[in-house]
């Protein structure tokens, strides 16, 4: 073979994978099956040349097909295509609170899961891993035949460097420089090389994709991520904002009150202080066993210390959130964990904060949105990172 004959091989290999990307994710943004002439007509590609693509995207399991709905018009009908449901992702979370295992396939479907809640504030890394290893071990035994593993990611509550996949620190688990793919055993995986993450980053992912590759209803938003601590991402375009080392979005630290309580992570006044769950429910003097539904219910009653904790919580927030929407141009917020548990309580305190801090809020008042109630949206995130990798570049997939 020629040097040019090389050259255009090369050129009509990179043109179909190109193609191959484009189609798979046409289908998969769409909310609902498109037909081939469908996908022609979304792509601009002729119909013959739609239809070998999505035949071949088929056949590897990337895409799927259903059963055509007539509609009582005359012909034969054409067979929708939607995402496929043979190719699936991994994803793993810690919390300070819980572990977390996910088996999320293209539909957005979750195949397999299980959750453990644990105590694993200063837990040690090693153990915690090994449990989450075991965790995970379980599901993956139990996943339908004919499922195959595209990735496998993991959710974790802190500064993450993911050029080397080390958590640098997580202030409320207690850990700083772990490096998880060492520690956890590759039956837990798969055998798939596992990619670390900041747990809100990809927590926000659930709200900028109801499924892999279909948008959400917010492209740009700030989210807020409540457990024992508060994690933060901002979205843009629908994609988060990662910052320059990847570092970005760590709203829970930021200082609300210099003079405010002392932080784990070493300073004082944070807002995860106020609005941290534990925080928020010590403040309404509640043990950490509490749950935010009696949080709920005290200050629906009118319990005057569960109504100034909110009342308190709403504050901090507001402090924050108005600094990052000042900054970032994002009035729309969607609150998670468990700060979409009590949002109807923060509500209108926070809004009445946000009014008065944020500049342009006469003319685009910011939004508060309650986030899915989903368990461990870190790990569902995590799943989804990796099947973005089978949209980008679908024909790796295939036979």
């Amino acid at each position: 073979m020629t040097a040019l004959d090389q050259q255009t091989s090369a050129r009509q290999s990179s043109l179909r994978a190109s193609n191959l990307a484009l189609v798979a994710r046409t289908v998969c943004a769409s909310a609902r099956p498109l037909s081939r002439a469908d996908v022609a007509a979304a792509t601009s590609m002729t119909r013959t040349t739609a239809t070998r693509l999505a035949d071949e995207l088929v056949a590897g399991g990337v895409l799927g097909e259903i059963e055509p709905d007539g509609g009582g018009r005359r012909g034969r009908p054409a067979t929708p295509l939607v995402p496929g449901s043979r190719l699936a992702a991994v994803g793993l979370q810690v919390n300070a609170g819980f572990l977390a295992v996910r088996v999320v396939d293209l539909r957005g479907r979750v195949v397999a899961e299980s959750l453990e809640y644990a105590d694993l504030v200063e837990s040690d890394p090693e153990a915690a891993l090994d449990r989450l290893g075991a965790l995970s071990a379980r599901v993956l035994a139990g996943l339908p035949e004919g499922l195959r593993l595209v990735g496998a990611g993991l959710a974790l509550p802190g500064i993450v460097a993911a050029a080397t996949g080390t958590l640098l620190r997580a202030p409320n688990l207690g850990w700083s420089g772990v490096r998880p793919a060492e520690l956890l055993d590759p039956a837990a995986v798969a055998g798939l090389p596992l990619r670390v993450g900041n747990e809100a980053s990809l927590a926000a992912r659930t709200v900028a994709e109801v499924a892999p590759g279909r948008p959400g209803p917010f492209p740009d938003f700030v989210y807020l991520s409540g457990e024992i601590g508060i994690g933060g991402a901002a979205v843009v375009g629908g994609e988060v904002m990662a910052g320059r080392h990847g570092w970005a979005g760590e709203i829970g630290h930021v200082c609300v009150d210099p003079a405010g309580p002392a932080c784990r992570c070493g300073s004082t006044g944070c807002l995860e202080t106020y609005a941290g769950r534990d925080a928020l429910l010590a403040a309404a003097g509640l043990t950490p066993a509490s749950t935010l539904a009696h949080l709920a219910e005290l200050a629906a009653s009118g319990d005057a210390r569960a109504r100034e904790a909110v009342t308190a919580a709403a504050r901090a927030l507001g402090v924050a959130l108005a600094g990052v929407i000042n900054v970032l141009d994002i009035p729309t917020v969607v609150l998670g964990g468990h700060l979409a548990q009590v949002a109807d309580l923060l509500r209108p305190e926070l809004e009445s904060r946000l009014r008065e801090r944020v500049l342009s809020a006469r003319w685009t008042p910011p939004a508060i949105h309650a986030g899915k109630n989903i368990p461990a949206p870190g790990a569902t995130g995590a799943a989804y990172r990796e099947l973005a990798g089978v949209l980008t570049d679908p024909a790796r997939w295939l036979p």
